[in-house]
């Protein structure tokens, strides 16, 4: 019985005839070609692969033996098995810093190989993931022995899928993010040369790696010339490689997004509570979170991740999600300087979330496929998702429920200043958003372990636990 007919597949794995990677028993197989197996034994005999390796920027990887319900059989002469990833997040749900800090990762495993004789496949940012605030590339078998002569093979991948989205969003505040996803090939040298002005081509690397790329790209789109044979004839020495790669690197490394505020990025600072109220609701958060330990706590509209830090020390993992790309991108930043590996930054909006996509919808999974959280932190958000979006309180619970997660969240009342603001013009009966109603909802699926009523009057956390646990 061959990896094929057994075992759960990584999505990444689909389009890689030389290796198959699944999940068996809680491990990260890869099985490999015999091609395959000789391009491993030559990266890990080499000197960067036990640097990066060791210093956790590439996915530590062992061989090992095929388990027995999974025998080897042809086309595979070996197994790998590979450093477990907690949650797999994709380049659409990542700020832009790391966005942009996966792209020196990139760069500098490519220099490193081409370095010892060896290169890199592709350059796709799916081949990164994190530890938390730490890049990890992944796919071992994107590494290859070079050929001499051969051109980055990775080059219009890595424009595309990196350098293009880092451009939008620092030189135009275009959100990268509706692209990516849009688009798993990334964007085209074409439709982003459409979004530069004349002004913008004088902005770093955008008049060599857009403008020109284009005009190459259709000019032989037009011809029946073979692009890759072209390359390779002309010949490219690992020196002239090297120099390219290093001169992508510093444009990419002294990219800024400048932009000073969001809608909220600044909540930390105006929003309306007062600190006796803070901190009593932190107190409440660290109480009911602590009651366990928890493996995988989701802090949902985290905003700049005051709870995600509270709670963090009581979890292996904090998974911090929020619309508001600045408010993560902030987070990002300090939680980097803080070398933060337990809470993992995420961009995403719970009313238009990650779908799934690629190849039968498994290539790139939702997040409730690729995480289960044993406690959820709803904090302050009720009232967005159901008044700012229209969804019911009873589907938002029930949604909750299927988790089967503890769960903190809180209920802002409808004569509190933010829900008035949100309920401005509008009759706050269609909601039918009342305390009493968001009570009956929870009575359904959860029991209330415990609550507390902030100083304000107007805002109420609490403490429920799925009824099939009580």
């Amino acid at each position: 019985m061959s990896p094929t007919e057994v075992g759960q597949f990584e999505p990444a794995s689909f389009r890689d005839p030389a290796a198959r990677v699944l999940r068996h028993d809680g491990q990260i197989l890869r099985y490999l070609t015999s091609a395959a197996l000789h391009d491993f034994e030559t990266l890990s005999s080499t000197r960067f692969y036990r640097e990066f390796t060791e210093s956790g920027r590439l996915v530590a990887t062992e061989r090992t033996s095929s388990p027995q319900n999974l025998p080897l059989s042809d086309p595979w002469a070996a197994v790998l098995r590979h450093q477990t990833i907690p949650i797999v997040s994709y380049p659409y749900e990542w700020c832009f810093s790391m966005l942009q800090d996966a792209a020196l990762l990139q760069l500098d495993l490519l220099t490193a190989a081409l370095d010892e004789g060896m290169t890199l496949k592709d350059a796709t940012p799916f081949n990164i993931q994190w530890l938390g605030t730490r890049p990890v590339f992944i796919d071992i078998g994107s590494f290859k022995v070079a050929d001499p002569g051969e051109p980055w093979a990775g080059y219009r991948q890595f424009c595309e899928m990196f350098l293009y989205p880092l451009f939008l969003q620092a030189y135009k505040d275009v959100p990268f993010h509706p692209w990516l996803r849009g688009s798993l090939e990334g964007v085209e040298a074409g439709h982003i040369n459409s979004l530069m002005s004349a002004r913008d081509r004088l902005r770093p690397g955008v008049f060599t790696h857009v403008y020109l790329l284009s005009k190459l790209q259709s000019g032989y789109e037009a011809t029946q010339r073979n692009v890759r044979k072209d390359l390779r004839s002309a010949g490219f020495s690992v020196e002239l490689i090297k120099h390219n790669v290093k001169r992508i690197r510093r444009i990419v490394e002294r990219l800024t997004w400048s932009r000073a505020r969001s809608t909220w990025s600044n909540y930390v600072q105006c929003n309306t509570y007062e600190e006796v109220d803070r901190e009593r609701k932190k107190q409440f958060i660290l109480r009911a979170a602590g009651s366990k330990h928890r493996s995988c706590v989701w802090d949902l509209g985290c905003n700049t991740g005051e709870y995600s830090r509270a709670v963090c020390e009581c979890a292996d993992l904090v998974v911090a999600v929020d619309a508001d790309h600045l408010a993560i991108e902030h987070l990002y930043r300090d939680l980097k300087d803080e070398q933060s590996l337990r809470i993992l930054p995420l961009v995403g909006n719970l009313t238009d979330p990650s779908p799934g996509l690629g190849w039968r919808h498994r290539e790139r999974q939702t997040l409730e496929k690729r995480s289960r959280p044993d406690l959820i932190l709803a904090l302050a958000l009720v009232h967005h998702l159901s008044i700012g979006r229209n969804v019911p309180l009873l589907d938002l619970v029930e949604w909750f429920a299927s988790f089967e997660a503890d769960l903190v969240i809180e209920f802002v009342a409808p004569e509190d200043a933010m829900v008035e603001q949100l309920l401005r013009n509008r009759d706050k009966l269609d909601f039918g958003y009342t305390q009493d109603r968001f009570e009956a909802c929870v009575d359904h699926h959860f029991v209330i372990a415990e609550t507390e009523v902030l100083q304000s009057g107007t805002r109420t956390i609490y403490y429920l636990r799925p009824k099939h646990s009580s």
